[in-house]
């Protein structure tokens, strides 16, 4: 499919996807580095938000900076912007997240030359009308900073339209992910993760589009089929799994899970679904309306609204699709999701469905040893 080889173009080279679009566009770039870096202030600032993921190079000068048990995801992002491979940014938005991203954003104001920094310090407690008000309040404080940071007045209106722009993406992805669901296998899950993450670093016009696209495609491909099923070989029963995490930049996870006898038939990763859960209504106060959404959103291991919230959206994910196993990625180092492990494991044990945790980091371990792990957990289901 085209657009999946456009995404896969894209992921190749992010920076300079991102930097020829700046070209050509005219407008100015800004760095994220979580999904809840409220996307529509910056679109509506004229600007693009870029996700940075980190270039999984070598670390070198990070980590005369970073203690070597921040993730690599951190370091990461920080060597690039030492080594000028970020110059290109225009300035950096910090979400208050987990402590290494905090530490992050003050080592980055101490030593990057380049471009604004903006700290956007979001309750970690969701539920309340307390926790609203608040929200807003810093939604408020950040589109003034950002417009001054630009040169910009970001208006209601222009909030408007990026609320919608934004809302279409999400709209296609979660048709894309009932299709995902309903006929396993139609699209690779490579494939999909390729979409997803390209859609944290494409265009946002484009991404909208291009979504809308491979949903119609494979509406089609279904419908040409005259088939209820999946991409897969004539007979063949394969086992049904949910994947979920932090930051996942293993496309060949995926095709290890299909040569094991596995689909993946949906996710709760923070570059997967997550990061386009939750449309906002377009009927409110924009603000209002982008707070409502982060506070209602499936929530990542950094923020709460109970005790167990994060495991009854796990479980009742898992009773939707119908899964028959759960796969956990935990980003090496990273603190919010190691401690969210323990509590989705008990969880999904007391249902008596199997679970396996990876532990990774922005390179795989041997691909024999990953294999074999994957092969004998898809088997024992």
């Amino acid at each position: 499919m085209k657009q999946i080889d456009e995404c896969r173009a894209v992921l190749a080279d992010p920076d300079g996807y991102v930097k020829r679009l700046k070209e050509e566009s005219g407008r100015k770039v800004v760095g994220t580095f979580c999904s809840y870096a409220p996307e529509e202030i910056i679109l509506a600032a004229g600007a693009h938000p870029y996700r940075l993921f980190g270039s999984g190079g070598k670390i070198q000068r990070a980590d005369a900076h970073l203690q070597s048990y921040c993730c690599s995801l951190v370091r990461g992002a920080l060597e690039d912007a030492l080594t000028g491979r970020l110059a290109f940014l225009d300035g950096v938005v910090f979400p208050h997240t987990c402590d290494s991203i905090q530490r992050l954003s003050d080592v980055w104001r101490l030593n990057i030359p380049f471009g604004f920094h903006l700290d956007l310090v979001l309750p970690v407690k969701l539920a309340g009308a307390g926790a609203r008000r608040y929200l807003i309040d810093i939604l408020d404080r950040f589109r003034r900073e950002l417009g001054e940071a630009l040169g910009v007045t970001i208006t209601d209106a222009a909030l408007g339209k990026a609320i919608g722009l934004t809302n279409r993406i999400r709209r296609a992805w979660a048709l894309i992910d009932e299709l995902r669901d309903e006929r396993p296998g139609i699209l690779p899950g490579s494939a999909q993760d390729a979409l997803a993450r390209a859609a944290l670093v494409l265009d946002r016009r484009r991404a909208a589009a291009l979504f809308a696209e491979v949903a119609a495609a494979l509406e089609m491909r279904d419908a040409d089929r005259g088939e209820t099923g999946k991409g897969l070989a004539a007979g063949a029963v394969r086992k049904r799994i949910i994947l979920a995490g932090g930051v996942c930049n293993q496309p060949d996870v995926h095709d290890f899970i299909e040569e094991a006898g596995g689909v993946v038939i949906g996710d709760d990763l923070c570059t997967g679904s997550r990061a386009f859960s939750g449309l906002i209504d377009e009927q409110a106060e924009p603000l209002d309306a982008i707070a409502d959404g982060l506070l209602t959103r499936v929530p990542c291991p950094a923020k709460h609204r109970g005790l167990t919230d994060r495991a009854d959206h796990l479980l009742d994910l898992v009773r939707r699709r119908s899964a028959q196993g759960v796969i956990l990625f935990l980003l090496k180092f990273c603190d919010p999701h190691a401690f969210d492990v323990p509590t989705l494991r008990e969880a999904l044990d007391k249902e008596g469905i199997p679970s396996l945790v990876l532990e990774v980091e922005d390179r795989l371990p041997a691909e024999g040893q990953l294999r074999t792990r994957l092969e004998t957990f898809v088997e024992m289901i």
